[in-house]
């Protein structure tokens, strides 16, 4: 995905129409790099989401109300101070460069008529948010820099601001571009990119493709005519941009998004595409999601830490059972040299080391049993008695150990299923609070509850539509399992679970009708594909009616049994399915 100079200018443009005129009327941080802000212009209120995520630097508009922190940090109370109330004058881009210029005035504390400028600068893991004054002095940062971290630029108070131009790139219609591009020593789709300002290796591709030439062609070898194909392309392109003939699409590839851009790419010329009215939409609808799942994933790291040292802490004990249990299979031998010294021991002499007796287990085989001489023949019979019992007590509790590690492990593990799968804080919490109910986490809330509290209102399950008309549920945590197996499920629904690893308990509501075979490999085909399985090529899924389900009364939460089922071999996939938000 490329989000490029020409996306940025797409954006840009769009923001500067819908936002020139509005009024700054609230500001939030939802997060550490993140601003919203809440602009009122003659016909709506729109939220503007500015982003300086490192991982995912991006603005788009938003229809989601966030909340900001408590206590307002130190950089949100200067935006405040000098963007609250603010008329924006124009949202602008410097040339093609990655970066947004919002621009607007206001009156400061002497009631004079004052500018500040709020810069997004879309930047990967140099992504920041600064605040600068009309003399292009920064006033603030979301993201300071000091000569000690960069020794281009210092984004600091006081400083001056300029945007670095740390790769001497130059604009489309630059005259010294040809020149250099002579010179340039590689493939003619990496001098584009590399040369100038705004055209990523995507669209290098559709340049070079639009002007008959192959990418890998050396630069410095182009001919006159080459060089003029190349001219066109490139005035095409600036022609595009000048009056802005922007034409936002995703392209998809097997049903997946594979790029996006801000023009038509003749370069995905077989692809099916969906088509945006404007880039701001496009991108919402494609990083709104990968926001989401990216900052899931910072939320969720504190309970991936807790669970991954649980599973290796019982995966440890666990390989310590074995190795009792390798132990423990001596305990036979104990007792076979207790029986043959307490039925052969009594001729030796005092003192005797061994005895050489006859296994009449194994055809009267000589065994040479050793002895503590310090004890008599009935005492050496009895220590052996008495360490087969010991190790057979030791084997025996070590099993039914071995057992509940094991379903601690199997339920683990569907807690880490279930993080996977986490969409949203609702699903963080109700992770969290089934952990603290297991003990995994101390509760900080004491031992009484407060009034009217109880369990968390999670998010609902997944839901699912066939185009048979059959409804499919699928839990997303060990607590939704529950839900739609015993509450959401008759007993003549259809239950279905991927075979001996953690994964979703998925529904099927049958209305009293017979599925079909496609309804059966749908859902044992989404089973698989909310499982540990989901990237394998075929996996095994078990499936039963829901009465044969059963939950023993001491098992951990999603965790159940059942003797008599079905099985078959799928492919992890959600095809064919439409979903449903309820």
């Amino acid at each position: 995905m490329a989000f490029d100079g020409i996306s940025v200018a797409a954006l840009t443009y769009e923001l500067n129409e819908r936002l020139t005129g509005g009024r700054i009327s609230k500001i939030i941080q939802p997060e550490r790099d993140a601003l919203l802000l809440h602009i009122k212009t003659r016909e709506e209120t729109v939220k503007l989401l500015l982003s300086a995520n490192p991982s995912l630097p991006l603005a788009y508009i938003t229809d989601k109300n966030l909340n900001g922190p408590p206590q307002a940090p130190a950089y949100l109370m200067l935006l405040r101070k000098h963007l609250a109330g603010a008329r924006i004058l124009s949202v602008t881009q410097p040339g093609l460069e990655r970066v947004i210029r919002l621009e607007a005035e206001h009156f400061d504390e002497m009631g004079d008529l004052c500018r500040h400028s709020l810069i997004l600068e879309i930047m990967g893991k140099h992504s920041n948010l600064i605040l600068a004054d009309q003399e292009e002095v920064i006033c603030d940062a979301i993201r300071r820099i000091g000569s000690g971290t960069s020794s281009v630029r210092e984004v600091l108070p006081g400083r001056p601001y300029f945007i670095p131009n740390t790769q001497d790139k130059v604009a489309i219609g630059d005259g010294s571009f040809w020149q250099r591009l002579s010179n340039w020593p590689g493939p003619v789709e990496k001098a584009l990119s590399g040369l100038l300002t705004g055209i990523s290796p995507q669209m290098a591709r559709e340049l070079t493709l639009q002007a008959g030439l192959e990418g890998s062609e050396d630069a410095a070898a182009l001919t006159e005519s080459q060089k003029e194909g190349l001219k066109d392309a490139l005035n095409r392109l600036q022609e595009q941009l000048t009056v802005h003939a922007f034409s936002p699409r995703i392209y998809y590839h097997n049903g997946e998004a594979a790029e996006f851009s801000a023009l038509p790419l003749s370069l995905y010329g077989e692809m099916d595409y969906l088509e945006y009215d404007s880039m701001s939409s496009l991108l919402f609808s494609y990083y709104a999601e990968r926001n989401s799942t990216s900052r899931i994933k910072q939320r969720s790291a504190e309970l991936r830490h807790l669970l991954s040292q649980t599973l290796e802490r019982d995966s440890r004990k666990r390989d310590l059972m074995e190795k009792q249990l390798k132990d423990a299979e001596k305990r036979d031998k104990y007792k076979l040299w207790g029986e043959l010294v307490q039925s052969f021991g009594y001729g030796l002499p005092p003192g005797a080391k061994e005895l050489a007796a006859k296994n009449y287990y194994d055809n009267d085989a000589e065994i040479i049993i050793p002895l503590d001489e310090t004890l008599t023949p009935q005492e050496n019979a009895a220590k052996y008695f008495e360490r087969y019992q010991k190790l057979k007590r030791t084997y025996e509790a070590t099993l039914v150990q071995m057992e509940e590690t094991d379903r601690e492990l199997e339920y683990l593990r569907s807690v880490e299923q279930a993080l996977s799968m986490a969409e949203g804080e609702e699903d963080l919490a109700a992770i969290k609070e089934e952990l603290t109910a297991g003990g995994y986490i101390r509760s900080r809330g004491g031992s009484g509850k407060k009034k009217g509290a109880g369990k968390t209102k999670g998010a609902q399950p997944l839901h699912y539509t066939s185009a048979e008309g059959f409804d499919y549920y699928v839990g997303k945590n060990n607590l939704q399992n529950e839900t739609v197996t015993f509450e959401l499920a008759s007993g003549n629904d259809w239950w279905f679970h991927v075979k001996g690893i953690a994964g979703s308990h998925v529904i099927v509501k049958t209305g009293g009708r017979e599925l079909s075979d496609k309804g059966f490999e749908e859902a044992a085909a989404l089973a698989a594909w909310y499982s540990s399985a989901s990237r394998d090529s075929k996996c095994e899924v078990d499936y039963t009616r829901r009465k044969e389900i059963k939950k023993p009364g001491s098992a951990k939460p999603g965790m159940v049994i059942y003797h008599t089922n079905y099985s078959m071999m799928v492919t992890p996939s959600i095809e064919g399915l439409r979903g449903i938000r309820d």
